[in-house]
């Protein structure tokens, strides 16, 4: 069975055979791993059953960003990104929109063939891989960036016209840019990134987002799921109280899967069948603080909990450069030895 044919399985709710995983690497703990084996291929070296295209951490993303200097750059929508101590995705410097109107505001082309330009050379080397193509700061998050949280926040009840006008240009353009990228590459899924949780809730609350998130977003997943496509979303943080909307809307699965703020143990049960789940491996304790011996332990309960379908494992963010190695090979290890998996 391929690897694209094992997630589907777990994306329809079926028992895999084996429970696939995909898991992501900040900049220093991919280098750790690769100058470990030998081999700078970091997806052939996990063996990552999913291949994210264009995702921000992924080695080989598009690269279509303004080099201003300074550890600073320019996507673009306009949004300058400082680097300098957050070199993954950086910290949004300025405010693209400072008033609370698109007027004259220029929206990029989604047919840009910068967002596409690194897809075919990996699809050609990744053949049997699950592919995804990417979309991140898809909606509140690309909100955020243009006009600022802070103003974004106040806008939810000082200006809500706006706020409603923002959102759904930002779903059109993502409507478009998802239709470009299956019109031209054979996938099987979208993803859309978009954080909408902290520790403990939504950021907006649960009235906000079915009121000014959830129209938008609807209309983002209808347009996947209506090119018969699978509609993956990643956020951040607590967000177990939108699972049920989340359903109807049409999501497939749902990432990261915190154990820090969800109980996954009760959650995936609950939800197997109608909603999958991606990641729920501690990246906040487990890995960077346990021994070799509770990183193993803890990944064989999570794959127990989820041989049964609905479940690909990860841990619940990009593997820090803070892991130790012995850590990250401890999880590799227990994975990679699942009965029914043949390593490449």
């Amino acid at each position: 069975m391929l690897k694209r044919d094992v997630v589907r399985t777990v994306l329809e709710g079926r028992r895999p055979p084996y429970v696939p995983w995909a898991c992501a690497f900040t900049q220093g703990a991919r280098q750790k791993v690769c100058e470990h084996f030998g081999n700078d291929d970091l997806h052939a070296v996990v063996d990552n059953h999913v291949l994210f295209l264009n995702h921000v951490l992924t080695r080989g993303a598009v690269e279509y960003f303004e080099d201003l200097g300074n550890g600073r750059v320019r996507d673009p929508f306009g949004v300058v990104w400082n680097r300098r101590e957050s070199k993954e995705i950086g910290v949004v410097e300025g405010c693209a929109l400072p008033e609370p109107t698109l007027a004259n505001y220029g929206w990029p082309d989604p047919r840009d063939p910068r967002f596409f330009q690194s897809i075919p050379a990996l699809l050609q080397r990744r053949a049997d891989s699950f592919t995804v193509f990417c979309i991140s700061h898809s909606l509140f998050e690309r909100a955020a960036s243009l006009r600022g949280l802070t103003n974004l926040m106040a806008d939810f009840y000082d200006h809500p016209g706006f706020v409603q006008e923002l959102l759904d240009a930002i779903a059109d353009w993502n409507v478009q840019l998802a239709r470009e990228a299956l019109k031209r590459f054979d996938l099987d899924a979208v993803y859309f990134g978009d954080d909408w949780g902290q520790q403990r809730g939504l950021l907006m609350g649960q009235r906000l987002w079915r009121e000014f998130l959830a129209p938008p977003f609807a209309r983002m997943c209808r347009a996947v799921r209506a090119a018969d496509k699978f509609v993956l979303l990643h956020s951040c943080g607590d967000v177990d109280e939108l699972f049920e909307d989340l359903i109807a809307l049409g999501v497939h699965c749902v990432n990261p899967f915190q154990p820090e703020v969800m109980n996954v143990a009760e959650l995936l049960p609950r939800y197997r069948g109608r909603l999958s789940f991606h990641g729920g491996f501690s990246t906040q304790h487990t890995l960077p603080r346990g021994s070799p011996p509770e990183v193993r332990a803890a990944t064989r309960r999570l794959l127990e909990l989820g041989g049964a379908g609905s479940y690909l494992f990860g841990p619940s963010n990009a593997v820090i450069d803070d892991v130790p190695l012995e850590n990250i090979l401890a999880f590799l290890g227990e994975i990679r030895s699942q009965p029914n998996y043949s390593a490449p």
